[in-house]
């Protein structure tokens, strides 16, 4: 019986001879984006040492691989975020509808702060505050034959960048890498389980939530222009047309909570897009109410309105959140044996931190160009305007969430230094007994060697301790800002309400560390924005595509414009490749390093009954158990791992270390005795391979950590694998 050994890379791999360790390959199956390679025959062994055939999967190139691809991927991540969400909550079906929906409802309010991010630069600052400035005009030929437009006119001409934007996000949320032969049963909205046909095919979903994603955009930037327009000409066309967009964005809303959304149903499809063209056909009459003629007209200060939008939708997602972390905390309860990650509390987390990005990402925008038009004499309680200069200010709620970025930043950096120092000794004293119950040479080591080896096992167990600190000091200080910014609706400022319980001694340094806020926002969009331009050819930078590959790891079923999943298409390739193997009479070992191992043991579930009878799992740097076990409770469970482990007759092995700070065992905890199959599952194995130098070498073994190469307990363990496959043969 012939045997292929096909190994799936983890995050940020180096190509596919890498993951070979062999010097030219040649792509056997599959194209650039996403293929499979094998040893070139004449240059290097196309076997391993156990006679294999051997053959990388890379899939990398789904997620990264062009500046601009990675450069959307950056622009994109409050949306990737708020959609992982979703599927870190802890119950599945009937019973998660009411999280699922407060999630999309999140979701939804990440589309309109992307809309008014758009609405804050190009109408409010442009349109409505410089345009009536002649100082903010002066020198500026871009903008300096707005001060002839009337203020309706004026602000209909510049609702077109942001229609653009809407357009844009619309184009970005109908991209897919599912291929047309990757599915023969009807457009799903995806399943509970990740052993479902339907799991990784949300196409009718995704046009659902597309269609309603965009009416809440084009509703949000008519309900701006009507807030200025209606009031002023109080007529009644005006507030009809307000009532009509008010109405849409309430119909948007309702069909956001349906469970109907999540079904199949040409009636519910029809309704998503009705309410579509109907935001669609509102904008244009609303931009056509803004260019009619009007007596003349004065516009000053701020754009009438936008202010209460931004704190108004701050303060919704403050509710929204809230609501969120009480359904899950009751849902949690009902659940047996939590073990889940920041207390079953990871959804709202991380929607929090998505919000966080999506503020950053709006401040540093407002906040740059309001520096550049005003010439750099924005206004504050303490620091008054010069004469004549244009009193150019983004919204209060913009204040407030720049006072707590500052905020942020010190908490997070607090606790980055003072984390990793509680309980120090405790975990210096229990790595230091696994090394030396590890290692009896341990004794005739150096010191220094003994220490290196120690201090690598205490810095793998600190990752697990030290990521959820850090994002629970973020969570609870960014809900404190979106609170406070969306009581600002009304409230003073910052600045303002330093002056009146303080006077200047106390608003000066508030005002400091608001400016301060405003300018490491702007670096912080700017950093990003820079790494994903490079990072696709960068080995250091290239580790900022770590995060995009964890986060489209998962469907789209929260947030549309979400970069794409690329498992919609890794996952049927590689169970296409394997029956293809099979068929022809071989046998597969299925090989997932790290990430890999994630996208291996899904594929297995996938798998016909006739391709799972010879077919083997290596899993090895996995963090199948100690990472999503917790982070996604809901659908890396026990007993899907049980499944994986069922359906290869338990044809599986999984090899850890110590000194990993992301994979672990899978099975460790959980097995319920000596004769459960699992336990027999999980191998450790030590890294270092020893403390001394060997015989043969003029080094010691280094510590791998999380990087795995082909060595002897690899080799072992696959023709274990081997064994076990010709067995089942005969």
């Amino acid at each position: 019986m012939r045997i292929t050994e096909i190994r799936v890379h983890g995050v940020a791999d180096k190509g596919p001879e890498t993951i070979l360790d062999r010097p030219i390959v040649a792509r056997v199956a599959g194209d650039d984006n996403a293929g499979f390679y094998r040893p070139r025959p004449g240059y290097g062994a196309a076997a391993d040492r156990n006679g294999v055939t051997l053959e990388a999967y890379r899939w990398s190139r789904l997620t990264g691989g062009t500046a601009t691809r990675t450069f959307s991927l950056v622009l994109l991540l409050p949306f990737m975020l708020s959609n992982i969400a979703v599927w870190m909550l802890p119950v599945t079906g009937r019973g998660g509808h009411a999280a699922r929906a407060l999630c999309r409802l999140l979701a939804a309010t990440m589309t309109a702060m992307y809309v008014l991010s758009t609405v804050g630069v190009s109408l409010d600052l442009i349109a409505w505050q410089c345009a009536a400035y002649p100082r903010c005009l002066e020198g500026r030929r871009e903008f300096s034959w707005l001060g002839d437009v009337p203020p309706g006119q004026r602000l209909a001409l510049l609702a077109v960048p942001p229609i653009i934007a809407i357009v844009l996000i619309w184009r970005l949320g109908a991209r897919t890498w599912q291929l047309p032969e990757d599915s023969d049963h009807a457009p799903g909205v995806g399943a509970d389980r990740l052993d479902a046909p339907g799991f990784w095919d949300t196409r009718s979903l995704l046009r659902r939530l597309r269609s309603v994603h965009v009416a809440v955009a084009l509703g949000t930037l008519d309900v701006t222009l009507l807030l200025v327009l209606a009031p002023h000409d109080a007529t009644l066309p005006g507030w009809l047309l307000l009532a009509a967009d008010v109405t849409l964005l309430a119909g948007a809303v309702v069909l956001l909570c349906r469970p109907a959304i999540e079904r199949r149903g040409e009636q519910d499809q029809r309704s998503s897009r009705t309410i579509r063209w109907a935001a669609v056909a509102l904008t244009a009459l609303t931009l056509g109410y803004a260019v009619l003629p009007r007596p003349p007209w004065k516009a000053e200060g701020m754009l009438p309105g936008y202010g209460m939008l931004v704190a108004g939708l701050f303060a919704g997602q403050v509710v929204l959140l809230a609501m969120l972390g009480l359904v899950v905390v009751v849902q949690r309860r009902t659940l047996p044996r939590p073990l889940f990650l920041l207390a079953g509390l990871g959804a709202p987390v991380l929607i929090t931190v998505s919000i966080g990005l999506g503020v950053a990402y709006d401040s540093g925008l407002t906040y740059g160009l309001a520096e550049y038009l005003d010439r750099g004499s924005s206004p504050t309680p303490a620091r008054p305007l010069p004469p004549g200069a244009p009193p150019l200010s983004p919204p209060i709620a913009f204040r407030w969430a720049t006072l707590g970025f500052s905020l942020a930043v010190l908490l997070v950096v607090v606790t980055a230094l003072l984390g990793p120092r509680i309980g120090r000794d405790r975990r210096r004293r229990e790595a230091d007994k696994l090394v030396r119950r590890d290692y009896p040479e341990a004794s005739r080591a150096a010191p220094e060697r003994v220490r290196a080896v120690r201090d690598a096992i205490m810095r793998a167990r600190l990752t697990a301790r030290l990521g959820p600190l850090l994002a629970t000091a973020y969570v609870v200080l960014a809900l404190l800002t979106l609170a406070a910014a969306g009581l600002s609706v009304i409230g003073p400022g910052p600045g303002a309400l330093a002056l009146r319980l303080g006077g200047e001694p106390l608003a000066r340094p508030v005002i400091f560390v608001t400016d301060l806020g405003a300018l490491l926002i702007g670096l912080f969009a700017m950093v990003l924005a820079v790494m994903g331009l490079v990072a696709y050819r960068s080995g250091p930078i290239r580790l900022v595509g770590v995060l995009w590959e964890l986060a489209t790891f998962w469907p789209r079923a929260a947030h549309p414009l979400a970069p794409p999943c690329y498992v919609e298409r890794a996952v049927p390739e590689l169970t296409r490749r394997i029956g293809q193997l099979t068929a022809d009479a071989n046998a597969v070992v299925l090989s997932g390093q790290s990430h890999g191992s994630v996208l291996a043991a899904v594929t297995i579930l996938q798998l016909p009954d006739h391709c799972r009878r010879r077919v083997a799992l290596l899993t090895y740097g996995s963090p199948l158990g100690n990472r999503y076990r917790r982070i996604f409770p809901a659908y890396v469970s026990d007993e899907m791992l049980r499944e994986v482990g069922g359906r290869l007759a338990w044809r599986w092995i999984n090899l850890w270390r110590y000194t990993d700070a992301v994979g672990g065992a899978v099975f460790v905890p959980f097995v319920d005795g000596p004769d459960d199959r699992a336990a027999r599952v999980d191998r450790r194995v030590r890294d270092p391979k020893g403390l001394l130098i060997p015989p043969t070498d003029t080094v010691p073994p280094p510590v791998q950590g999380h990087r795995f190469t082909p060595d002897d307990d690899f080799h072992a363990a696959i023709g274990e694998l081997v064994e076990r496959l010709e067995r089942a043969d005969g």
